[in-house]
């Protein structure tokens, strides 16, 4: 599933939950790097639905892409910084 088919699918395109497999293929990586970033930080925002149910807001994806988007490799990257 695609960035787009995914945004056309979901209802309401800023709340739109989806789950971390359609997250995963959103931002082009893994379940396995989004379960890792859930433990030890670093990842988007998540919803907690049950123990075993977690679901991403297209909006805290889109923003946690914007959080990393930078003009040229020389500029510094936030969530690098130490």
């Amino acid at each position: 599933m695609t960035q787009t088919n995914i945004k056309e699918n979901s209802a309401d395109i800023n709340d739109g939950l989806i789950n971390e497999k359609q997250a995963a293929e959103y931002l082009g990586y893994t379940v396995r790097a989004l379960q890792n970033w859930r433990v030890r930080g670093g990842g988007p925002k998540f919803v907690r639905i049950s123990p075993r149910s977690i679901r991403y807001r297209l909006r805290d994806l889109d923003a946690w892409i914007d959080e990393r988007t930078v003009a040229s490799t020389s500029q510094p990257s936030p969530y690098l910084a130490g």
